[in-house]
């Protein structure tokens, strides 16, 4: 678990120490961090530490702050007017808020995929070189074979090989989004964040990204917002659940959705509220 806190339905508050589920060292840790829009607190004392080569869902209400959350791990909120935080986020065992650090660098190690597709007006090989071409992580001449690894990872290869000088706004949803993840794949990231990635897609394409997310985890730590329970019920190894700003409870999947510790997550799991 992270922390628990009092709320509306009840609950002991207590302080914890950030836990992972995992008996190796987290790729992410987050500790005692809070979060403010202007006066609003959206986030309350946030402790977790996330597993590396796995996927951790998010789930609670909608406004329960899983994107604020989210966002957070790669500094998104950085622009944005009146915001603040107090607490940590580490990467690796750094603070990602530590004077000096390069928020380009930082992303590029913390990939994100948002919850609509959004593909660049571009054809679908810039789409995917846009990123190692602007940071200069490839010379021009290895750029190809990172575009074809990055589009294979997001397997998406076999439909597009014979399209990439043709719109990334062409392709259909599902494959839009699938572009997108290459797209971040192709900076070579060690975390993925994904925000509802299925949520604007069909049973096919939402299957699909599922399936690429399993074997994603091979190679990468990622790190998804989900609405759908079953949804994180079938891919998630490790699922933490947000109420109100708070992390109610965070463990082992299969932990969250069957032995709940807390009467909350078991609330929100079998649809007595959300």
């Amino acid at each position: 678990m992270g922390r628990r806190a009092d709320g509306p339905m009840g609950g002991t508050a207590r302080e914890e120490r950030p836990v992972s589920p995992s008996a190796h060292p987290p790729v992410l840790e987050s500790q005692a961090y809070s979060f403010w829009y202007g006066p609003t607190q959206a986030l309350h004392d946030v402790s977790c530490a996330i597993p590396r080569n796995a996927i951790t869902a998010l789930i609670g209400p909608s406004g329960c702050g899983k994107t604020t959350f989210l966002r957070s791990i790669n500094r998104l909120h950085d622009l944005t007017p009146g915001a603040r935080h107090e607490g940590d986020i580490l990467l690796d065992g750094g603070s990602i808020f530590a004077p000096g650090t390069d928020v380009v660098a930082l992303r590029r190690r913390i990939g994100m995929v948002f919850q609509r597709p959004n593909p660049f007006p571009k054809p679908v090989y810039d789409n995917v070189a846009y990123g190692p071409r602007l940071n200069g992580l490839a010379p021009a001449g290895e750029l190809p074979d990172r575009v074809e690894r990055a589009l294979r990872q997001a397997a998406l290869w076999d439909e597009v090989s014979d399209r990439l000088r043709e719109p990334g706004t062409a392709l259909s949803g599902g494959q839009q989004q699938r572009l997108c993840i290459a797209r971040a794949l192709a900076n070579e990231p060690e975390v993925l964040l994904m925000d509802e990635p299925c949520s604007a897609l069909d049973p096919i394409a939402t299957q699909r990204i599922e399936e690429l997310l399993v074997e994603l985890k091979q190679t990468y730590t990622i790190v998804i917002v989900t609405h759908n329970m079953q949804q994180a019920a079938r891919v998630a190894d490790y699922t933490g659940f947000f109420y109100v700003g708070n992390l109610v409870e965070f463990g082992a999947t299969q932990q969250v959705f069957t032995r709940p510790v807390d009467e909350r997550t078991e609330a929100y799991i079998t649809g007595r509220f959300g």
